[in-house]
């Protein structure tokens, strides 16, 4: 590990606090030049280090940057799977997992970058994903005799997992728009996109990707016209260590489902949290968009539905809308 990994790794552990160049050498057993030369590089990546005659150097407390470092001190021994690779920028996390999974890559390598230029989300819309604001992480999985229909769980129980963090960290009330769009005050901050490749031999899931995209402060220029109403962040201002605390505790809650995700008990949180229970909906899908109401969700996160007509449908997957109280009344 270069000099730089260990400091910041030292700096993480140790933030608020100081520590003499002579120190730091000592520990780190390398030279105070070192030591200097690694200060420098890290705060040319925006590290906030003070520097005190007499007193040394200091991770500031304010410092928010995205790093395998800072993530990792939050993780539990459930995510010892979990290896870490941060990007400053990248296309698409699921995108970029997905190489690596051809290149052989298994379960466990986790991906967060700090933006991505063509982020995704459901049925091929883009993501807005601006620098140095949000989290983009994208997970692989290697679940055994997974068929694709029950690849829906990773998506549910991830919504679940971010809804936590985001509690955990932010004391805020979370809302899950069914099935995969986390909610603050009515504005959506996250969402969640789960892809795979299908054995055609087994007609089971030879790899899961599972991506996430979490708004964590507001874009320095604000959001777009178009998602000015409808998007929200986690926080309105920068806080101490907020978007590596918010990685680790989603990788913890989802990795805590995840080693018995057959039987994982989340569906109750799953539907403690829903945003469209009781409300007037539109199920859209490629025929067009039928008004129906929503119902229930059962331990499957299946949504039923109860249409105009007075049919039900139990809803595995797919979009809805969430009508207007206007367009409310059947």
């Amino acid at each position: 590990m270069r000099t730089r990994e260990k400091l910041l790794d030292f700096f993480e552990e140790n933030k608020g606090n100081y520590f003499s160049g002579e120190e730091l050498a000592a520990r780190l057993s390398v030279s105070r030049t070192a030591i200097w030369k690694a200060v420098n590089s890290l705060r040319k990546d925006g590290y906030e280090i003070d520097a005190i005659p007499n007193r040394g150097y200091c991770l500031s407390t304010d410092t928010d940057i995205l790093s395998a470092q800072g993530v990792r001190k939050y993780l539990e021994p459930v995510c010892g799977p979990i290896k870490l690779e941060i990007l400053t920028s990248t296309e698409s996390t699921n995108d970029y997992l997905r190489g690596k999974a051809l290149e052989g890559y298994k379960e466990g390598l986790t991906v967060i970058a700090g933006e991505q230029t063509g982020g995704r989300g459901r049925t091929g819309r883009s993501f807005y994903s601006p620098a140095d604001t949000g989290i983009y992480m994208s997970l692989l999985l290697n679940p055994e005799n997974c068929s694709p229909a029950k690849a829906v769980k990773f998506t549910t129980m991830a919504a679940v997992a971010a809804c936590q963090a985001i509690e955990k960290v932010s004391q805020k009330k979370t809302q899950i728009k069914w099935v995969n769009d986390i909610y603050i005050e009515g504005k959506k901050v996250s969402g969640i996109l789960t892809e795979g490749a299908v054995s055609l031999e087994k007609g089971t899931l030879e790899y899961v990707i599972l991506g996430m995209g979490l708004n964590v402060y507001p874009p320095r220029d604000g959001f777009p016209r178009e998602l000015e109403g409808t998007a929200g962040t986690v926080f309105r201002e920068k806080k101490s260590d907020g978007k590596n605390r918010l990685a680790g505790e989603f990788l913890n809650g989802f990795m805590h489902f995840y080693t018995d995700w057959e039987n994982a008990g989340y569906a109750r949180e799953y539907r403690n949290r829903s945003l469209v229970l009781g409300k007037g909906i539109q199920v859209l899908n490629s025929a067009g968009a039928r008004k129906a109401r929503a119902l229930d969700i059962d331990e499957n996160c299946r949504l039923l539905v109860e249409y105009e007509d007075g049919s039900r449908e139990w809803l595995r997957a797919g979009e809805i809308r969430i009508l207007s109280e206007q367009q409310n009344s059947f």
